[in-house]
C-alpha cells in the first residue's frame, strides 16, 4: 500500500499543468529524434545537458523521461518506412515493417508498433513502480564490499557484451577509467593525470564527455557516412486502423514482447537490443505459418515492439533503485543526475520522493500522450524523415559546442568537447563501442571509493570482498563473464579448424 499512496503522490507531481508542459515537450521531441535515422536518445539527452542546467531536477528528469520513452516509440517509423532504425532496439522491427510497408501494409505495421509501445511501456512501468522498491530493499543490505563487487559486474558485462570484441569493449573501458582518475585524488590530494592544466584539477566534467562522445562523434560519425546512404521513404497508404485479424495476431505477441523486455533491460547491459532479438525469435518459433516470416509478418512488428518499449522501463529500476546505468541512455540519466548533485540509489526513495514518483507518473502520462501523438500524427513523422542531414547534423555540433561553452565559460572545455568527440568518431570508424567508456568514466570513481573504503574496514586485508558471500558471488559471476567469451571463440576456431582439417 506504501506504494501506492508514494505513486498517487507522485501523479500530484506529474499532472500539475507545468510538469504536463515538459512531459509533452519530452515526448514530442522524443518521437521526433527517434523518427530520425542515427539520432539516438543518448546524443539528445546529452545535447540537451547544458541546456537543462538551470532547469529543476524534477521538470528536467519528466522531460528526459519522455524523451527516452518517446524514442521508442519514434524509432518505428524510421523503421517501417526506411528500413533505417531510428533507435538500436528498433532493429529487428526493420525486418517485417519494412516488408509490410512495401506491400502496402505500412500504416498497419505503424499501428501496432504503435498500441504495442503503449500496452508494453504501460506494463512495464507497473512492474518498474514495484520493483524498484524491492529493489531498494535489497539494495539496503549492500555494504562498500557489495557494491564495488556490483559495480565490477557492471564494468564486465557492459565491456564484454557492447561490442563484438571483448579486447574493443575492454580499451573503451579503460579509457573511461583513465578520463574518471583525471583531477585531485579525493583522498591524499594529489594531482592525477593534470598535465598541469588547473582547468583538470577538478576533472574533466562529465557532461563534456558525454556530449563529445555521444553527440560530436556520432554526428561525425553519422554525417560522413550518410552521402553514401541512399533513403527511400514508402508512403503509407490507407487506413491506419488495424483489422480483427491484426489485433488477433498483435495482443499475443505484445504480451510476450513486455515479459521478455523488462526482465532484460533491467540487467546489465541488457538494453533494448538483446529483448528485441529474443522476442523476435520467439515470434517467429511460435508463428503458425513462419514461412509469412521475411515477407510481412505482424507478429514481427508488434512482438519486438512491445520489447523494447518494456526494457525502457525495465533499464530505469537498477538506475533509480541502485544508481546502475545499464544501457547508453541510462548512463547519460546518471550523468544528469550528477549534473544536479544528486546519487540516485536505495536513499533516493527517501530523499527526494517527488522526483522520483513524479518521474514514475510521468512515465503512465507520457504514454498516453505517445499513443494520441503517434497514431494521428504520423504524416508529421513521416515528414521529419526528409530532413536534410548535413543540416541537421551542423546543427547538432554548433548546439553541442555552445553547451558546452556555456557550462563554466571557459574554452578549455570546448577544446575537451572536440578531442574526446574526434575520439569517439574514431572509436567508432574502428568500430571500438563508446558506452564502456561513458561508463568507465561514471562507474569507475564509484568503483574507486567503495574499493577503498571496503579495504578501510578490512584493514588493508583484500579477502574482505571473499568473506561476504553477495560480494564473493558477483566477482565469480564477473570473472565467468569476463572468461566465457574467450573459451566460446577458442572453441569455435578449434572445431572450424577440425573441420577443414577433416574436409
Amino acid at each position: 500500500m506504501d506504494t501506492i499512496f508514494a505513486l498517487l503522490d507522485g501523479f500530484a507531481v506529474a499532472l500539475t499543468p507545468y510538469h504536463l508542459m515538459w512531459a509533452l515537450l519530452g515526448v514530442t521531441l522524443g518521437t521526433a529524434i527517434g523518427a530520425l535515422p542515427g539520432i539516438g536518445t543518448p546524443l539528445t539527452v546529452a545535447l540537451l545537458l547544458p541546456v537543462t542546467y538551470n532547469l529543476d531536477p524534477t521538470s528536467a528528469f519528466i522531460m528526459f523521461a519522455g524523451i527516452y520513452y518517446g524514442s521508442q516509440y519514434g524509432g518505428s517509423t524510421a523503421s517501417i518506412l526506411l528500413n533505417t532504425p531510428g533507435e538500436a532496439g528498433a532493429m529487428m522491427t526493420a525486418i517485417e515493417g519494412h516488408a509490410m510497408a512495401k506491400r502496402g501494409r505500412g500504416a498497419q505495421a505503424l499501428a501496432t508498433a504503435a498500441i504495442g509501445s503503449f500496452v508494453a511501456g504501460t506494463l512495464g512501468t507497473i512492474a518498474l513502480t514495484f520493483v524498484a522498491p524491492t529493489m531498494v530493499k535489497v539494495a539496503l543490505l549492500f555494504g562498500p564490499a557489495e557494491y564495488f563487487a556490483l559495480l565490477v559486474l557492471a564494468l564486465t558485462t557492459v565491456s564484454a557484451i557492447m561490442g563484438g570484441s571483448l579486447v574493443k569493449g575492454l580499451a573503451s573501458l579503460f579509457l573511461g577509467l583513465t578520463l574518471g582518475a583525471v583531477g585531485l585524488d579525493p583522498q591524499t590530494g594529489q594531482a592525477r593525470l593534470t598535465f598541469g592544466l588547473q582547468e583538470l584539477l577538478d576533472g574533466i566534467d562529465t557532461i563534456i564527455v558525454a556530449v563529445g562522445l555521444f553527440a560530436v562523434g556520432e554526428a561525425l560519425y553519422v554525417g560522413a557516412r550518410s552521402k553514401y546512404a541512399k533513403d527511400e521513404i514508402v508512403a503509407v497508404k490507407g487506413s491506419i486502423w488495424m483489422s480483427k485479424s491484426d489485433w488477433a495476431r498483435s495482443w499475443r505477441p505484445w504480451l510476450r514482447g513486455a515479459l521478455i523486455g523488462f526482465p532484460i533491460g533491467s540487467m546489465p547491459a541488457g538494453g533494448a537490443e538483446i529483448p528485441t532479438i529474443l522476442s523476435y525469435a520467439t515470434e517467429r518459433r511460435l508463428a503458425r505459418n513462419q514461412a509469412e516470416f521475411g515477407q510481412g509478418a505482424i507478429e514481427g512488428v508488434a512482438g519486438p515492439e512491445a520489447a523494447n518499449n518494456a526494457s525502457a522501463a525495465g533499464v530505469l529500476a537498477p538506475l533509480l533503485a541502485l544508481g546502475l546505468p545499464t544501457s547508453s541512455t541510462a548512463a547519460i540519466l546518471l550523468v544528469a543526475f550528477q549534473q544536479y548533485g544528486i546519487q540516485p540509489g536505495p536513499l533516493l526513495f527517501d530523499t527526494r520522493p517527488d522526483l522520483v514518483w513524479g518521474l514514475i507518473a510521468s512515465l503512465y502520462v507520457g504514454n498516453v500522450l505517445l499513443l494520441v501523438l503517434n497514431l494521428p500524427l504520423v504524416g508529421l513523422w513521416v515528414r521529419l524523415l526528409s530532413v536534410p542531414r548535413d543540416w541537421l547534423y551542423a546543427g547538432i555540433l554548433v548546439l553541442a559546442t555552445l553547451g558546452a561553452y556555456t557550462l563554466n565559460g571557459n574554452t578549455v572545455d570546448v577544446v575537451i568537447l572536440w578531442v574526446i568527440g574526434l575520439m569517439g568518431f574514431a572509436m567508432r570508424m574502428l568500430d571500438v563501442p563508446v558506452a564502456p567508456c561513458i561508463l568507465g568514466l561514471i562507474l569507475g570513481p564509484m568503483a574507486e571509493d567503495h574499493l577503498r573504503r571496503a579495504m578501510s574496514i578490512g584493514q588493508g586485508n583484500p579477502l574482505i570482498f571473499l568473506e561476504h558471500p553477495i560480494s564473493a558471488a558477483l566477482l565469480l559471476l564477473s570473472a565467468a563473464l569476463a572468461v566465457t567469451p574467450v573459451i566460446l571463440r577458442r572453441r569455435k576456431a578449434a572445431a572450424v579448424r577440425r573441420a577443414t582439417a577433416e574436409s
